[in-house]
């Protein structure tokens, strides 16, 4: 099959690097336009891109691509069999859409129709799912509504955060991709659409996953502990507080339960029952936090203008006071 491959951050790149190897054609790679994506304001090329100069596979970066008549003309040219999506950063409209033989296809990652959107994989993390997976789509105009050609179901783990739930559906989204170009290769004589599972079929709520904002990242810390340590994890490493006037950007916590207090024989400051007072300086280990539920040890965290940092040096550099207020 010859392929145009539409894609952009890191997340994308196994897909590309998957269909590269294979017997398939990668004829050219859409990404979005070289962006300031460091210190210094100097540009950086996307990741898909670095990957495709490296493997010498023609790169384009339109600025716009609605009703972008030059670039629309280019994709007629290049004839290709499929277009293949994974977080371009844009939706594709109906024009470029149907351009290719065998249509567009998307990867999707979440269980559609639950978690639509810009950031399913954060929301899945955020509201507590059980699973997650990902879905290859057939591409049309409404957002990720399309009907789905095949789709693996995987469980979310405790520990998983956003960086590594993201490789694992990165890596799945690859593997499905080859699955889904085979099924449309063996029955490229045939109706296609008869393959095709409708969203509805799936019997699943439908949610948005809209974009993360600013306001998404800061921690309130009269939330309950698994509320707080879901957002640690589904927006990591940038979920934050304010820590004597400075962002305090928290990586890793660890919800300690009564028993496990009581086993280990932690010398708690037990008259603050407020949520967010330091209770407890836990050598070797963080800084113990009330919540509105069980306390949580920080273990893990970035000062602004510091390193990351851990265990007793986290409680060296913030140098906090059993009993005061956590945050600002």
């Amino acid at each position: 099959m010859k392929i145009i491959f539409w894609g952009t951050p890191e997340y994308s790149v196994k897909s590309l690097e998957v269909l590269n190897k294979s017997d398939h054609d990668i004829v050219a790679v859409i990404t979005q336009p070289d962006k300031k994506r460091s210190r210094g304001n100097k540009l950086k090329a996307s990741p898909v891109k670095e990957y495709a100069i490296k493997e010498n596979i023609p790169v384009f970066t339109p600025e716009t691509i609605k009703d972008n008549i030059q670039f629309i003309s280019v994709l007629k040219e290049l004839s290709c069999d499929l277009f293949i999506v994974i977080a371009y950063g844009k939706i594709l409209p109906k024009a470029i859409l149907d351009i290719p033989k065998y249509k567009s296809w998307n990867a999707h990652a979440s269980l559609l129709p639950r978690w639509r959107g810009a950031a399913p994989i954060q929301w899945s993390i955020l509201e507590g799912d059980k699973f997650t997976g990902v879905g290859i789509m057939k591409m049309e105009e409404g957002l990720d509504t399309g009907d789905v050609l095949v789709e693996k179901q995987i469980q979310i783990k405790g520990k998983d955060n956003l960086k590594t739930l993201s490789k694992s559906l990165s890596d799945l989204s690859s593997e499905l991709f080859l699955r889904a170009i085979s099924d449309i290769e063996k029955n490229k004589n045939r109706d296609i659409n008869l393959l095709l599972k409708k969203q509805t079929d799936f019997q699943r709520e439908l949610k948005y996953a809209r974009m993360i904002n600013k306001l998404d990242y800061i921690i309130n810390w009269e939330k309950t502990s698994t509320d707080i340590y879901r957002k640690i994890n589904a927006l990591y490493p940038r979920a934050n507080t304010t820590y004597k006037s400075k962002n305090l950007k928290i990586i890793k916590i660890k919800i300690l339960t009564t028993d496990e207090i009581q086993n280990k024989n932690y010398k708690l400051l037990s008259n603050i029952l407020k949520p967010g007072f330091i209770i407890g300086l836990i050598e070797k280990e963080g800084i113990i936090i009330t919540t509105k539920t069980n306390p949580i040890i920080l273990l893990e965290a970035k000062l602004e203008g510091k390193n990351v940092s851990s265990q007793n040096q986290l409680i060296q550099q913030l140098n906090p006071v059993i009993g005061e207020k956590f945050s600002d």
